[in-house]
């Protein structure tokens, strides 16, 4: 099963979007993802604050900034 990291914030539409891509995928593909939430760490929001939603890949350097599609997540679930 792979592991995947979905980086965000609270009333992040671009990130509900990014988890319902997951939730379908999952019917389709072995995934597991965290929701990590970014507000709660500065070096988070430093990392990630303009580029939510971030879905990254555990134990590889993996990551897809927005705008991604389907289609992108399945690549990087699969490299």
């Amino acid at each position: 099963m792979k592991q995947l990291v979905l980086y965000t914030t609270s009333h992040c539409h671009l990130c509900e979007q990014a988890e319902a891509m997951l939730i379908h995928l999952k019917s389709r593909h072995e995934i597991n993802w965290l929701i990590q939430e970014i507000s709660d760490d500065d070096g988070l929001i430093e990392k990630y604050g303009i580029r939510i939603p971030v879905i990254a890949r555990v134990g590889t350097q993996a990551e897809l900034n927005w705008p991604f599609t389907e289609n992108d997540i399945v690549m990087l679930i699969k490299a």
